[in-house]
């Protein structure tokens, strides 16, 4: 693998690594609040929704903004 190529991966994958740490954080994804693997899979799926949606209306308010 070449170093610009492993410093583009890492970068990358920094963002991703941020991400995480604040879903775990701030979010508690990391601990399970339901039973059984569908519980956990509706867990998550709802945390990170949630996140999104965050996002999103945040976004849209600096958008509004600016305008």
């Amino acid at each position: 693998m070449e170093t610009d190529e492993f410093k583009t991966m890492y970068s990358e994958r920094y963002k991703i690594e941020a991400k995480n740490a604040e879903l775990k954080n701030n979010y508690e994804y990391d601990k399970a609040n339901a039973c059984g693997k569908l519980g956990m899979t509706i867990q998550g799926a709802t945390t990170l929704f949630l996140v999104n949606m965050k996002r999103i209306i945040k976004l849209d308010e600096e958008k509004n903004k600016k305008i």
